[in-house]
């Protein structure tokens, strides 16, 4: 069975490789098998085996393999079509169908395929009249076997239908593709005539009418005119009456509709509109008797029409009752009863429509778009209490009995609604946010009617939805709306979680009027210890502290209270934890400078001590977990804590107060170094630990900037300590962070410059020994040499660092120029840098990739300033451009080429000489970089490369071009799209 001898590839061989792949239990056999039988369908001989295989008496299994082959090899191997044989092909394939007519269904339908295929290899130039001698033969039997009346009509319109999906599927280049389909739209004129014909016959079978309109949607992805579908299109809508048939006519309707081409037919789409007003009545009767399925497909054809064709229905001026009465019938829709997605799933396919028709008339000239807006405003605030009702939860018994993915369903369901709201708030303004205020407080002082939760959360979300992204600074209901939040009884967790998010969304205005923050804030602490709002609560907290946090300095101990109280009783899930100290961050670094040290301590020391109680204890899992836990937590809470950025603010309110010598968390650090100094003792070697400490580090220094100094020299010593124990991409992000801070700092930059020979010299090891397996470190390593090149170039003019090293990492492991760079000694050279950057070339992995770009990219830009860059430019240069154009010529994703292109801009740009003396070199062997290029086509690349020196655009253009040429990709539909 594994051998590939096409001599054994006959019909008995087949048979038992397909006994083989459908009933052998072992896995492996049927791999086999598989593997096997596909070289089968690709030998000359399957033109042969194929017939036997249908003979009647054979399997299913057996003739639906013989009817695929017969496409395999028409689609995919025309060319070993034995001359002579396509007439007999073709009346054999014909004959075939016919037998097949009758079933079974998916031999039928293979058959059809194979024969859709050959129409489409023969049409343009061998036969012309393939659409109308087909109809012929199938009509009148000619030649078709002897299958009866409706099989034949059945087994035509399964080859009709499959024709056009065909086309679109088939491997023929695109210029051929569009003269078929031109071809194939001209025979709609014979086709669509027999297609009505069969659909409005009152004798034809469902069967039959159902496949008609099959075929009616296939073909009209060859843009046939509406006008020419008029009389089909009316023949589907009379079926919607019919339930076997209703799915399949809704398809069609809204295949027909969702054309945009039927803009050019204005006279047939307002044809189509009372075709579908007059469903209102079916519409009405579907959802009072709870039918989903009815429901919804009358809903999809008026969305698709009103929202395909809505700008063609606004020009029509004369006719805009017609369309109102549309949009009202999408209205309804919009409106079902029922609570989605349990009791209707038809609603959502309404919202796209309402955000078309606001763009639509907002976009019309003045005149219409006064007249539409006179229309349509009340019809948008009517949509707006529609929305507000399908987003209301239901009662907590019907709730209580939902599946967690309809919940999931329901909540994705509020989004889009808030996001509808939002943008038709650009259409109503302020008076949609007085609507709701005044709804709102009706319902909270309406002392004769009790209201339910859910009718308050649902006005609440409304406003939430729209103060969420809109400046409502201007409305004069805010006020209102905050004196309102505190009247509410939240006697629901659902309508708990909305007053959070609504005062949330309302933290700037909340800055604004700092007088007001009495009335809320209360209420967002007494949530606080309400483990079902965490996210909620957690996150208005953090909204207020971030953009009130210069009016916060009365509610501070309040605030700092509570979440202290909150953290030691681990009430918060760890997210949100986080979370909360962000919020204490922005709180902190506001208050008076005074208070500052002595209220982080009081936050920060019982988490250090339990931090220090860890430490002193044996390692275990559980204690890694609240290591990290912890380190996050003073790491999120020094990523905001900015006294930087805030210091013209701080000198007012600090009436003139300096700040300390030290910054407050410098202080903190400094005091628990020790302590992270045990830590990592212990926990060197765990990549979880390592990182906490990183991040902690890197979230301060961001934060911290220059403030950072009195840390620099400690810190440095312990990253490499880290990274010569355990090499991790954190402890490189680091460092590039004190090399982009204190690349400048002549005072602090001895330190960072020891660290950066260690790193490079630790690093340089892991590339001698094999890199593979860690390219998040060579990633890091890359962009880390980048930012020192920027920085801190003289590093590299000196002989602190080598930058051939980093030049060299691309080559090959065993290579003896790179054994004898690495065993030069143990101090780094710029030539060990350099040498990481071939190598890194050779990653799979596409980040990697884009850092050793973006490292040679800036290092290419320092030859005429950096010597040693010019040196080994000249040396190597053809090392490089050999690696490089092995990456764009198929080693390296087509994805990446742009990238490469940047580094041949910089070669191009700044070393030209280098690039003239090697490219044509490195391009010369046969076959190199791919077996697709031929010598014209890297000529071509080498004349226009060595000419672009101006447009990095151009340039870019030039490199994708010849990346997709190495591929053999050149002029097809992926090269197009690229």
């Amino acid at each position: 069975m594994e051998s590939v001898n096409p001599d054994e590839f006959t019909v008995e061989a087949v048979e038992r490789a397909l006994q083989q792949l459908y009933y052998d239990p072992d896995m492996a056999k049927k791999n086999v098998a598989q593997k096997w039988l596909t070289q089968a369908q690709a030998s000359p001989q399957a033109w042969h085996f194929c017939w036997a295989l249908l003979h009647p008496g054979k399997l299913p299994e057996m003739q639906f393999f013989g009817a695929s082959t017969l496409h395999a090899k028409i689609s995919r191997h025309w060319s070993d079509l034995p001359t002579g044989q396509l007439d007999s092909l073709r009346s054999q394939l014909i004959a075939q169908v016919g037998q097949f007519a009758s079933g079974p269904k998916m031999v039928l339908t293979r058959l059809c395929v194979a024969l859709a295929s050959l129409v489409l290899h023969i049409l343009l130039e061998m036969w012309p009249t393939a659409i109308p001698d087909l109809l012929c033969a199938f009509q009148t039997g000619e030649g078709v076997s002897k299958a009866d009346g409706q099989s034949r009509c059945l087994a035509l319109l399964e080859l009709l239908a499959v024709l056009p999906e065909e086309l679109q599927i088939s491997r023929i280049p695109a210029s051929q593709r569009s003269q078929l389909r031109t071809a194939l739209a001209v025979e709609w004129n014979s086709v669509g005539p027999l297609l009505q014909q069969l659909l409005q016959s009152a004798d034809a079978p469902s069967q039959v009418r159902e496949r008609v309109l099959r075929c009616v949607s296939s073909w009209l992805t060859l843009d046939i005119a509406l006008k020419d579908s008029e009389g089909l299109l009316q023949g589907c809508f009379s079926l919607l009456k019919e339930s076997e048939l209703f799915d399949t006519a809704v398809e069609t309707i809204v295949s027909i509709i969702s054309q945009p081409d039927c803009q050019r037919f204005t006279d047939s789409l307002m044809k189509m509109v009372p075709q579908v007003l007059s469903l209102q009545e079916q519409l009405k009767k579907a959802m009072q008797d709870g039918d989903m399925e009815t429901s919804h497909g009358i809903c999809r054809i008026s969305v698709a029409l009103g929202e395909t064709h809505c700008r063609t229905l606004l020009e029509q001026v004369d006719h805009w009752q017609g369309f109102q009465a549309l949009v009202n019938m999408i209205l309804s829709c919009t409106g079902i009863p029922g609570h989605y997605p349990v009791d209707e799933t038809s609603s959502s396919l309404t919202l796209t429509f309402w955000y078309t028709l606001q763009d639509d008339i907002t976009s019309l000239d003045g005149e219409r778009q006064t007249l539409y807006l006179q229309i349509y405003r009340p019809v948008y605030f009517q949509l707006v209490d529609v929305l507000l009702q399908k987003a209301c939860f239901p009662s907590d018994e019907n709730y209580t009995t939902w599946s967690a993915d309809d919940k999931e369903q329901f909540k994705t369901y509020r989004v889009d609604i808030s996001d509808t709201l939002m943008y038709v708030y650009e259409l109503l303004g302020p008076e949609l946010l007085r609507n709701l205020y005044d709804k709102l407080g009706v319902l909270l002082t309406d002392t004769e009617h009790t209201s339910s939760w859910q009718d308050i959360e649902a006005l609440l979300f409304g406003f939430q939805s729209i103060a969420e992204t809109v400046d409502v600074s201007y409305s004069d209901v805010i006020p209102g709306l905050i004196g309102l939040i505190p009247l509410i009884t939240a006697n629901s967790i659902q309508l708990a979680e909305t007053i959070m998010f609504t005062i949330g969304s309302l933290a700037e205005w909340l800055a604004d009027h700092s007088l007001m923050l009495a009335s809320v804030l209360p209420v967002v602490l007494q949530a606080m210890s309400n483990t079902d709002l965490s996210v909620s609560c957690v996150s208005a907290l953090k909204r207020i502290c971030r953009e009130c946090r210069h009016d916060l300095h009365p509610h501070a101990n309040d605030i700092l209270a509570v979440s202290q109280g909150v953290l030691v009783k681990d009430i918060h899930k760890s997210t949100q934890c986080m979370w909360l100290m962000q919020a204490l961050g922005f709180l902190l670094s506001a208050l008076p400078s005074e208070e500052i040290l002595g209220k982080l301590l009081s936050l920060v020391t019982p988490h250090i001590q339990q931090l220090e109680k860890l430490a002193n204890e044996p390692p275990s899992s559980a204690n890694k977990l609240h290591i990290v836990h912890i380190l996050g937590l003073l790491s999120n809470l020094f990523s905001t804590f900015d006294l930087n950025k805030q210091s013209e603010r701080l000198e007012v309110l600090r009436h003139g107060l300096t700040q300390p010598q030290n910054n407050p968390v410098v202080a903190v650090l400094q005091q628990a170094f020790p302590l992270i100094q045990t830590i990592l003792n212990k926990w060197l070697n765990e990549a979880e630990v390592v990182e906490a400490v990183c991040a902690l580090f890197e979230k301060s220094l961001k934060t911290l900037i220059h403030d950072f100094a009195p840390l620099v020299t400690q810190l440095c010593e312990l990253i490499g300590q880290m990274f010569s124990a355990y090499p991790q991409a954190s402890a490189l992000d680091l460092t590039r962070q004190l090399v982009h801070i204190f690349g400048c700092e002549k005072d602090l930059f001895s330190p960072i410059a020891a660290l950066l020979k260690l790193i490079t010299n630790i690093t340089m090891s892991i590339f001698q020994l094999g890199c593979r397996d860690h390219p998040d470190v060579v990633e890091s390593f890359m962009q880390l040499h980048a930012q020192v090149l920027r920085r801190k170039r003289d590093l590299y003019i000196s002989d602190s660092l080598d930058i051939k090293a980093v030049f060299y990492c691309g080559e090959n492991y065993n290579s003896t120029h790179l054994n004898n760079t690495f065993s030069l000694n143990n101090t780094f050279s710029l030539n060990h840098s350099v040498l990481a950057g071939i190598l890194s070339f050779k990653f799979p992995e596409t980040p990697t990739l884009k850092a050793t770009c973006l490292l040679f990219t800036e290092l290419i830009s320092h030859c005429e300033d950096i010597p040693a860059v010019r040196e080994v430019l000249q040396e190597d240069g053809k090392l490089l451009l050999q690696t490089l154009l092995e990456a764009i010529g198929g080693q390296s994703p087509c994805s990446l080429a742009e990238d490469f292109a940047e580094v041949l801009f910089s070669v191009s740009r700044h070393c030209p000489n280098v690039l003239t003396l090697w490219l044509r070199e490195v391009l010369l062997p046969p076959g190199f970089p791919s077996s697709h290029l031929t010598t014209e086509n890297k000529e071509h690349f080498c004349q226009q490369i060595l000419r672009e020196q101006v447009s990095k655009r151009q340039m870019k253009d030039i490199v994708k071009e010849f990346a997709l040429s190495s591929r053999g990709l050149q002029g097809t539909e992926y090269a197009a799209s690229y």
